[in-house]
């Protein structure tokens, strides 16, 4: 039988998500800048702004999430 999740397994979860994301959204912005034909600093600066964008939409999704998760917990029957 599958046991609930431990809070640290929970937390190394949603850390890995986090990452995951941010990762992602970094990542993005200088493949999409290939197209044309960038120098090295430009390529630097959409990665920097990936990054800072990245940061910003976990932050912001984690409020948010937290607005919902925090007053809905119902106790377990």
């Amino acid at each position: 039988m599958v046991e609930p999740m431990t809070p640290a397994e929970r937390d190394a979860g949603n850390r890995k998500i986090k990452a995951g994301f941010v990762l992602l959204v970094t990542v993005s912005p200088p493949l999409i800048s290939l197209l044309g034909d960038p120098t090295v600093t430009q390529i630097a600066a959409a990665a920097a702004g990936g990054l800072l964008l990245g940061l910003l939409l976990v932050w912001y999704l984690g409020r948010l999430a937290s607005e919902f998760t925090s007053s809905s917990r119902r106790p377990r029957r």
